[in-house]
């Protein structure tokens, strides 16, 4: 018997955004590599890409997850 279940059935309310076939999915129907989610509505795993575009510029332009960037400024030599 195998200690983790695969889930292949998914459910109610649960949507996908399936990367391989640019469609939304309701329930896991592809699998987790090529999806988004899950989301909570429809409307939401429609704007998937959106999403995950705009969370990368918050991340790129984000100075505190950019080592190096400031430092010296203050003159500390801190880690």
């Amino acid at each position: 018997m195998a200690l983790f279940k695969r889930r292949t059935v998914g459910k109610p309310g649960e949507w996908f955004y399936c990367l391989e076939h640019g469609t939304v999915e309701e329930g896991p129907q592809c699998r987790a590599a090529d999806r988004l989610g899950p989301y909570g509505t429809r409307e939401e795993a429609e704007h998937a890409m959106e999403t995950a575009h705009e969370r990368n510029v918050e991340w790129e332009t984000d100075p505190k997850w950019h080592d190096g960037a400031g430092r010296g400024k203050s003159g500390s030599n801190e880690a």
